[in-house]
């Protein structure tokens, strides 16, 4: 009967996972769709619990935004990836100095571009956090959808814990 409850479990994270993909889809903030994709139910020996590879303060930021101070070792980079992932339109930057036999230009004018946007960015998000941060937040990625969540599993598992601890209280009659 256990078995059962698990069950009902996973079934309503799974839901749930599609929820907040959903959201997520929804808000605008998905770029390349791997924060979505990066969602799993996993089983537990209590019942099962949703998880993402991107680790937890990653998905947070979808909601709360990212704080200015300390950034990852290849922040530009990511920044970089994340303008070509939503289609960003940028300006190729040439350069002035002509490619000659002891010296051939090392990135193209449109990564020189992305380079120099992605630069600001992060500069940007490094001293001031994210705009979203800045505004103070969100609430419709994954927020209001656990609490909704909580109680239709409760709802559904309620009846099978009770009717499993009856069996096992002998009653003196």
């Amino acid at each position: 009967m256990l078995e059962q409850a698990q069950n009902i479990i996973i079934e309503k994270l799974k839901e749930l996972q599609a929820k907040i993909a959903s959201n997520i889809e929804a808000s605008g903030k998905s770029a390349s769709g791997r924060t979505a994709k990066s969602m799993y139910v996993e089983p537990t020996d209590n019942g099962a619990a949703l998880k993402t590879s991107q680790g937890n303060i990653m998905f947070q930021t979808l909601e709360t935004g990212r704080k200015a101070g300390k950034i990852p070792y290849n922040f530009r980079a990511i920044i970089q990836q994340w303008i070509i992932d939503k289609g960003i339109s940028i300006s190729p930057i040439p350069y002035i100095r002509k490619p000659s036999e002891n010296w051939q230009p090392k990135y193209s004018p449109q990564e020189r571009g992305e380079l120099s946007l992605a630069g600001a960015i992060a500069h940007k998000i490094k001293t001031e956090g994210t705009k979203l941060f800045r505004d103070g937040g969100r609430a419709d990625i994954y927020s209001n959808e656990i609490p909704n969540t909580v109680a239709e599993i409760k709802k559904a598992i309620f009846p099978i814990l009770k009717a499993e601890v009856l069996k096992t209280i002998k009653i003196n009659q």
